[in-house]
């Protein structure tokens, strides 16, 4: 039987899994035992989430505000941006890029398989360098200065994402081969539920570039890709597979999951198709609540996602309740679905 790793790189692959895979960004709320793949990333790149609440800052001085309703992560604070709209025509006074010349590359990573506590031989390693240019345009500049600045300083937003790119390729290229990973892990959050936030000629023109030359590393090396971007992005399919990429979380149910199965088949892995909707946030039926939620509902709903894309492969399980820090029903929630989600996985092929 293949372990978590193998059938995971199988699927991306186009294979037939043996089971269905189960997705992590690390090991997800109520997983247990071998987890299928792990993101790494160089630390002075990765500021992680605070679990205790607070702010923190990164890499460029973005101060990221954590709160416990999501779980410990942060969203950029609101009530200053380094970067005015104004100011993107000298970009440079007001962001400074990291210099990381000096680091000595192997002496900081060579032994982070000992230090990761991750077992290659079981997990796949996943490389994550950039949360995504469009998400780093919109944290220096605020989502409606960032948008106007696309339109009015169309100039001034390449030369500040060429500067990204060169910044995030140097380290690539430092650190890819000390790693070795077997994925390359893309990201950018570039839609809502409804709609994304740019056409998908404006992402070719603007970011799909950018991410190009990071899949650019991958495909060198052949190794495989994935892309992360929540919402209503199925239009960028096309562009993401023309980068090479093979598979993308977390694919959100506003998308037409269906149709996209029918149209690639195993070759474009859908790593996703549940969400928490309405009906799943309820609370569980009781005595004082009997309209509540019932487990058998709960279950339900992942065995509907595994009936409708697992089919002949090309699916990997990508999902969860993200709770509040302590959240006890929300833990327990999450408990039962990936319990689902081994137990029906498991056997779905057979």
């Amino acid at each position: 039987m293949l372990n978590a790793k193998e059938n995971y790189l199988a699927c991306l692959r186009g294979e037939q899994p043996e089971y269905v895979p189960r997705y992590s960004f690390g090991r997800m709320p109520g997983q247990e035992g071998p987890v299928s793949n792990q993101m790494v990333g160089p630390p002075q790149l990765m500021p992680g989430f605070n679990p205790d609440g607070g702010e923190r800052k990164d890499i460029f001085g973005v101060r990221y505000i954590s709160t416990d309703s999501a779980g410990g992560g942060g969203m950029p604070a609101n009530d200053y941006f380094l970067l005015p709209l104004e100011g993107i025509v000298n970009w440079g006074d007001y962001v400074t890029i990291p210099d990381y010349s000096d680091v000595d590359w192997h002496a900081a990573l060579d032994n982070w398989e000992e230090t990761s506590g991750i077992n290659r031989a079981e997990t796949a390693v996943t490389l994550n360098l950039c949360f995504g240019y469009f998400q780093m345009l919109m944290a220096f500049m605020g989502f409606e200065n960032g948008m106007i600045a696309l339109y009015e300083y169309p100039d001034e937003v390449k030369d500040l994402l060429q500067a990204l790119s060169d910044f995030y390729m140097n380290i690539c290229d430092n650190v890819i081969d000390i790693y070795k990973p077997d994925i390359m892990g893309l990201c950018d959050d570039i839609a809502a539920w409804h709609a994304p936030f740019c056409s998908p000629d404006m992402f070719r023109e603007f970011f799909m570039p950018h991410h190009d030359r990071l899949a650019g590393a991958a495909r060198d090396r052949g190794l495989l890709m994935d892309m992360h971007c929540c919402g209503k992005t199925e239009d960028n399919i096309p562009l993401y597979r023309e980068m090479g990429i093979m598979g993308w979380s977390a694919a959100q149910t506003c998308n037409d999951l269906a149709g996209i199965k029918a149209t690639y088949g195993n070759s474009f892995v859908i790593m996703g198709g549940w969400d928490a909707t309405p009906r799943l946030l309820e609370p569980f039926a009781s005595p004082e609540n009997p309209d509540g939620l019932t487990e058998e509902e709960l279950r339900q709903s992942v065995r509907d996602a595994f009936d409708m894309l697992a089919p002949g492969g090309g699916y990997v399980w990508a999902a969860g309740f993200l709770t509040a820090i302590g959240d006890e029903l929300g833990r327990e929630k999450n408990m039962i679905i990936q319990d689902e989600a081994v137990s029906y996985g498991d056997k779905f092929y057979k």
